[in-house]
């Protein structure tokens, strides 16, 4: 059901031939109300695609009427006329809806600097096909057209006292951290307004989809969304909410994280005994960016001294000749030194857990990334749709 498991939502997802392959690349979510609440985090890249400038635009009065997303064409870099194809998707999607086109937020992934008259046709096409096909059924359609590299649809619900949460997400490759990650749109019909979405988003991505850096590349498109719909009558408890929707987050990154472009290895860097939470984030971001370590998983290789050299390259808290690393519970490293025998790390597993303890205070926090492929290289290397 995805974003249509919450009521008081309508989706669907069609093909007008923007991919290829011919497979589904216009999604429509709409929210029907009562409330037309809305939140969204969008790339921290000041290199940032058309919908992205659109939509923070859009966003800014807390109301949002739909969502148009397109696959098959990121619409960045594509100057002037770019933007107007963002505006007239907005327009289109108003004028069919009976709504103002400030009130539709417009979400693209694709090929950077594709965007011309065809493209925007379709987008338009895809729009007007889109709403006339809406359904309360249709989120797993809209979960499949938002698709690029992605081999599987992404979504997650969850139930709360008389509410639901629904989400779907797209993203395989450029999975950075920068507010938000990908394009994902999550839906509740729980009581709730605009800033009281805004709050609850931002406290959810901090700990999810900003903790996700599959490959270090952070994206111009990406935008995470959150409407209300309050359809369900019901003011939820502020603290479970939260709870339900970092439960969201953490399920769609984790099924980004295993979907990332080429990679064999979905890897968790648990960093604990930090002197705080910034500390241990920084050290797992270090880690999970550092090629040497990642082409080591790729090999199925437990070496540990690239774990150790990539957290000195920190500002964090910790002594280099006081830190234990275990991997896939095998303790490799203690005291900045070898411990059992590497021969004891069984990495072939695709899961795989890494744990640093900095044994400078209590704070903690767990970074998700890949490994490095030859398979990742090669599908990046001849991507250009």
């Amino acid at each position: 059901m995805s974003v249509t498991a919450a009521q008081g939502f309508e989706a669907a997802g069609v093909a007008v031939g923007l991919k290829s392959s011919g497979n589904k690349d216009v999604a429509v979510v709409v929210n029907r109300g009562p409330l037309k609440a809305g939140a969204a985090v969008f790339t921290s890249n000041r290199a940032k695609a058309n919908p992205i400038i659109w939509s923070q635009q859009a966003i800014a009065d807390g109301v949002v009427e739909a969502v148009v997303l397109n696959s098959g064409g990121a619409n960045c870099f594509t100057g002037s006329f770019g933007f107007q194809t963002t505006h007239q998707t907005a327009e289109k999607a108003a004028e069919l809806l009976g709504v103002s086109a400030g009130d539709v937020l417009v979400c693209s992934t694709g090929l950077i600097g594709s965007g011309d008259k065809v493209f925007r046709a379709k987008v338009l096409e895809g729009t007007q096909q889109g709403i006339a096909q809406l359904s309360p059924d249709g989120g797993d359609d809209a979960a499949a057209a938002i698709m690029t590299t992605d081999t599987v649809p992404k979504t997650a619900v969850r139930q709360g006292d008389g509410w639901t949460i629904g989400g779907m997400a797209k993203g395989a490759g450029m999975l950075a951290p920068g507010l938000a990650t990908m394009l994902v749109v999550i839906t509740t019909d729980a009581v709730l307004d605009a800033p009281q979405l805004d709050a609850h988003l931002r406290a959810a991505t901090r700990v999810s989809f900003d903790r996700l850096d599959s490959d270090g590349c952070m994206s111009t498109n990406d935008q995470v969304t959150l409407l209300a719909s309050g359809a369900s009558g019901v003011t939820p408890d502020e603290a479970e909410f939260r709870a339900a929707l970092i439960e969201v987050s953490r399920e769609l990154s984790a099924k980004l994280q295993d979907d990332a472009e080429g990679a064999s290895h979905a890897i968790a860097i648990e960093v604990v005994g930090a002197a705080s939470e910034d500390d241990a984030v920084e050290v797992g971001r270090s880690v999970a960016r550092n090629n040497l370590f990642k082409a080591a998983i790729f090999g199925n290789d437990p070496n540990w001294g690239r774990v150790l050299a990539a957290i000195g390259t920190t500002q964090a808290a910790f002594d280099p000749y006081n830190v234990d690393v275990t991997m896939n519970g095998v303790r490799v490293c203690t005291q900045g030194g070898p411990d059992r025998p590497r021969d004891e790390v069984d990495l072939t597993p695709r899961a795989t857990h890494v744990r640093i303890d900095l044994f400078e205070g209590d704070a903690e926090a767990t970074i998700l990334t890949n490994d490095l492929t030859h398979d990742y290289v090669h599908e990046n290397s001849a991507y250009s749709s």
